[in-house]
């Protein structure tokens, strides 16, 4: 297998540019033959977003003790052997319990070449319903990323926080963005780009993009458009039935969240759930994708967003302002901490892709979330 950066553009090619986030025409062609990322299984077409790849479940589940990192001299199953419980099989689906961690080794794995790195991330619909997952690999020293050059296995770490989840062999839980090169993408381009197509808007209320280090979000707590009410979010409740991963639309909301009321203030309690709303909304241009990164932490300690992959053409019309709010997934860490209306809470890295999809986010391709203000995952009901 040749070096991506070998590869031309046109028809053998990935595009006009030769480095940056590989898009789902690219991945497809890349997949045909075998290269950079492989399966068990073939890979199935709605496995292939506008910017990545979704991973499989295998067929086997691991409780082990406790969350791990290979490090650089072991692989993931050296260290399953130390931390290993009992093995679940997936094969006809298997409750994954709140407060517990399994391993799953995914039906994908990667044979990156040398110029090729990749970053993984929850789904939005895992993330919203409160599981934690990470990608590991054998020799990792960090989660969710994949180095250049590996070629070998993929696993998910999971840990359900609030719900118990019931998964099965090829349910997909985390997706994979694939990049050649080291792309740096400067807040000086950001401007550009918001001065060329709005990344964001602010409705009513008045405001100037907070470019520093990425796009700042700020958090909504005085109220949404008409089809919400007064409610500004959602908490989750304890002691709940279970979520179906790959069952969407059939579940009461109100059997898994209580509503949270507009306030110009709101305190987190520790170790509760919450579902909220940018106060911007927000656009990703077709030829772009974007990724929450964690905010500074001296400011408050809480974590937002545990699904960070904003896709090309997110909340994206052509001539028309943002029109989808990010949907922030909320956990406060050991204290209660208060969070005011338009307090930043985290902010966007865009990078630019090797060439832009056919097709963009919400374009006929099933997205679930384009245009959204507040909404939970696609297996609740509409409240």
């Amino acid at each position: 297998m040749g070096d991506m950066s070998e590869i031309q553009s046109g028809e053998d090619g990935y595009g006009r540019f030769s480095t940056g986030i590989l898009p789902s025409h690219i991945l497809t062609r890349l997949i045909a033959a075998k290269r950079e990322i492989l399966a068990d299984e073939d890979i199935l077409p709605a496995q292939i977003q506008p910017a990545s790849i979704d991973l499989r479940l295998g067929p086997v589940a691991i409780r082990v003790r406790a969350s791990f990192l290979p490090g650089k001299s072991a692989t993931v199953e050296d260290k399953l052997a130390q931390v290993f419980m009992h093995e679940i099989d997936l094969s006809k689906g298997a409750v994954l319990e709140a407060g517990c961690v399994y391993i799953v080794k995914l039906m994908e794995r990667a044979e990156f070449s040398s110029r090729v790195t990749g970053i993984a991330n929850p789904k939005s619909s895992t993330g919203r319903i409160d599981v934690f997952t990470r990608l590991i690999t054998d020799r990792g020293e960090g989660f969710d990323r994949v180095e250049a050059g590996y070629r070998g296995p993929l696993y998910a770490e999971i840990s359900p926080q609030s719900f118990p989840v019931l998964v099965r062999k090829g349910s997909r839980l985390n997706q994979l963005r694939i990049r050649n090169g080291s792309p740096q993408f400067s807040d000086t381009q950001i401007r550009r780009l918001h001065a060329e197509s709005p990344l964001v808007a602010f409705g009513d209320e008045k405001g100037e993009p907070d470019i520093d280090n990425g796009l700042g979000f700020s958090i909504n707590l005085r109220g949404l458009p008409s089809g919400n009410g007064g409610r500004i979010g959602w908490r989750a409740r304890r002691h709940t039935g279970m979520i179906d991963v790959d069952k969407p639309g059939v579940l009461s909301p109100y059997d898994f969240w209580e509503s949270v009321e507009a306030a110009d203030h709101l305190v987190l309690d520790p170790d509760e759930f919450y579902i909220l709303a940018s106060r911007e909304r927000v656009a990703i241009p077709p030829d772009h994708a974007a990724e929450m990164v964690p905010f500074n932490p001296l400011v408050g300690e809480f974590r937002v967003h545990y699904a960070g992959f904003f896709d090309p053409g997110f909340g994206y019309e052509p001539g028309q302002q943002p029109s989808a709010r990010a949907v922030l997934e909320v956990r406060s860490r050991e204290v209660p901490f208060i969070l005011e209306h338009g307090q930043i809470v985290g902010r966007l890295v865009f990078e630019r892709l090797t060439d832009p999809p056919p097709q963009a986010y919400g374009q006929g391709i099933g997205s679930n979330y384009q245009r959204q203000d507040l909404k939970l995952s696609k297996h609740f009901r509409a409240p």
